[in-house]
Parts: C-alpha cells; sequence; structure tokens
C-alpha cells in the first residue's frame, strides 16, 4: 500500500539540482487523532521538536504565509513557509519553504495520512516526501540524509504525541469507534 500511496500522492517535479525522498511511519493511533496534528499549519511545535514558535499571516487556508522560529542547535534560525495543500477529506498536507535564514531552498513536501489496522486498532500510516534543491558544496546523497533526518525526527515524534494521547483518551486499550 505504501507504493500506492506514493505514487498517488508525492509526485514532485525534480529538477537537475534537486533531491527527493519519501518516508513512512507506522502510528499507533487512529487517523482523526493523527490528522488532527499534522493539517495544524498554525501551531507545526505541537509535535515538531526543532520548532520552538510560530506565527501565521492570514486565515488558516491555502496561501497562507508563517514564520517559524527554529530552536538553536540547528544551521538556521527562521523559516518562512507556505500552505501548498490542506485537503481534509483525502488528509494531504503541502507546504513550500519560500524563505528564512537557512539553506533548504526551493524545498517542498506532502505530508498524507492514511487509516490501517495494527493489532486489531485503528492505527495510521504517515507518508512525506520532499523535493529540495541541493546546497552549493553539497553532494544529493548528503542533502537527503540530512533531510531524511529531520523528517524521521518529526515523524517519531509524532507518533510518541499521538500514541500518547491515543492512549490517555482510551487508557482501557479497547478499540475506538470510528
Amino acid at each position: 500500500m505504501e507504493a500506492q500511496y506514493i505514487s498517488r500522492h508525492h509526485r514532485h517535479q525534480v529538477g537537475e539540482n534537486q533531491c527527493s525522498s519519501a518516508l513512512t511511519k507506522h502510528i499507533n493511533a487512529p487517523i482523526d487523532l493523527v490528522w488532527s496534528l499534522v493539517r495544524r499549519f498554525d501551531q507545526p511545535q505541537k509535535y515538531k521538536p526543532f520548532v520552538s514558535r510560530c506565527t501565521v499571516r492570514g486565515d488558516l487556508k491555502v496561501g497562507s504565509l508563517r514564520e517559524v522560529n527554529v530552536k538553536s542547535g540547528l544551521p538556521a534560525t527562521t523559516s518562512t513557509e507556505r500552505l501548498e495543500l490542506l485537503d481534509d477529506e483525502e488528509h494531504i498536507f503541502g507546504i513550500k519553504i519560500i524563505g528564512g535564514d537557512h539553506r533548504l531552498r526551493n524545498y517542498s513536501s506532502i505530508v498524507t495520512v492514511h487509516p490501517e489496522i495494527i493489532d486489531g486498532k485503528p492505527s495510521t500510516l504517515v507518508v512525506e516526501s520532499f523535493v529540495v534543491d541541493v546546497p552549493d558544496g553539497n553532494t544529493k546523497e548528503d542533502t537527503v540524509y540530512f533531510v531524511q533526518a529531520l523528517i524521521n525526527c518529526n515523524l517519531k515524534a509524532l507518533a510518541d504525541v499521538c500514541e500518547r494521547m491515543a492512549l490517555h483518551n482510551n487508557p482501557s486499550g479497547s478499540t475506538y469507534q470510528m
């Protein structure tokens, strides 16, 4: 199924000096819970550990801009991002970085969430893909490795937050009613 989701929703136009990849994460929490965090363009810090603050300009709709402050320790302090996709029915979320003091030029990502069953319980498959320019002095492999490390960190944090919330909301461990 993962390959089908990637080929359907995660098609990026990759230029000559760009790289792209897709990552997946299985989360033991229902899709509605996971989507409620992923779709929050105005609050990425709810699960992204490298975000310290986020300010949105305008309404929360496609075309909205956000200014993200990055925690110290990364080679950046700010990022300006535009909401490109927000489909609550298909569970598709996309952003494009349009500015900031970092090396992720022409970065665009798509996140999709898909229902699945793990051990008989409603769970979620999250797929995140990206395309980005390869910075001068770096290789495609180095760039993919760096971006994948950031995304994997974010996906692990998303899983931790969602699984904790699911357990708190459903301490008996019984199956959710969807």
